[in-house]
């Protein structure tokens, strides 16, 4: 049985580590390299680097922050916001990050996730999918983009299994309705994802409980969960979390 993944997440704006509700009413978290080192000492199986103003503000992702962070993480670190080129994401790379993670700039151009991973292999591509339920159909999501400022006409699960083919090797599905509210991840967008295709699927967005981490894995079929609120603001260690779904037979790096 493969592990499971624990994935600590950075939101970072203006240097600093946020954390909000539904996307909305950011919160200091914290300094992302000091939290970065922190997770990577504490067991987490990765990282997960996300620049949340970057597309916003039509900029870059912060390439000295990334440098600084993966100067101090030590274990697999993904970069993403405001990637819009192959070029982008060969200076990333170099910077430290093991892997990138496109959203905006898939949907805008989606040959570039084809492109990514013909030149640094689908292991190095992760698409993220901000999805919002439709509040008239029970089980259908839209993608959102520009940090989910923007909503599209985009169907997820269609959007998934084009990302698959055309070569992304991980998809980070968050879930704009659960994100922050520590009420549980989307299971039902989480299961219909994983049903639909083979690449592995990072769970976002809902973490608040042990058992929202084992139901992640176990109903909704995923392969990593990432987390913020619930690890920043200290409510559960990384130790903890693999304890407790170890206990439940669920298959972790101890």
């Amino acid at each position: 049985m493969l592990t499971k993944r624990i994935i600590p997440c950075l939101d970072v704006k203006d240097n600093r580590v946020v954390k909000g509700v539904n996307f909305l009413n950011l919160q200091v978290a914290g300094d992302p390299v000091e939290l970065g080192a922190r997770y990577s000492d504490s067991g987490a199986d990765e990282l997960v680097f996300l620049d949340i103003t970057a597309t916003i503000r039509s900029r870059k992702t912060i390439v000295e922050l990334v440098e600084k962070v993966a100067e101090n993480v030590f274990i697999p670190f993904t970069v993403g916001g405001g990637i819009q080129t192959v070029e982008q994401i060969d200076e990333l790379l170099r910077s430290g990050a093991e892997k990138v993670s496109v959203n905006t700039a898939a949907v805008e151009n989606p040959n570039l996730i084809a492109e990514a991973a013909k030149r640094f292999g689908s292991q190095c591509v992760v698409v993220a999918v901000d999805a919002r339920r439709l509040e008239k159909k029970q089980n259908k999501w839209k993608v959102c983009v520009k940090a989910g400022t923007e909503p599209t006409d985009i169907d997820v699960v269609e959007w998934a299994v084009k990302v698959e083919n055309l070569g992304a090797g991980e998809i980070l599905l968050t879930s704009m309705d659960a994100d922050g509210t520590k009420a549980g991840y989307d299971n039902e967008l989480n299961r219909a994802v994983t049903d639909a295709i083979n690449i592995p699927v990072i769970a976002s967005g809902g973490a608040g409980k042990l058992e929202h981490l084992y139901d992640a894995i176990v109903d909704g079929g995923v392969d990593a969960v990432l987390m913020a609120s619930v690890t920043h603001f200290g409510n559960y260690t990384i130790k903890q979390m693999k304890e407790y779904l170890g206990n439940r037979g669920i298959a972790v790096n101890l």
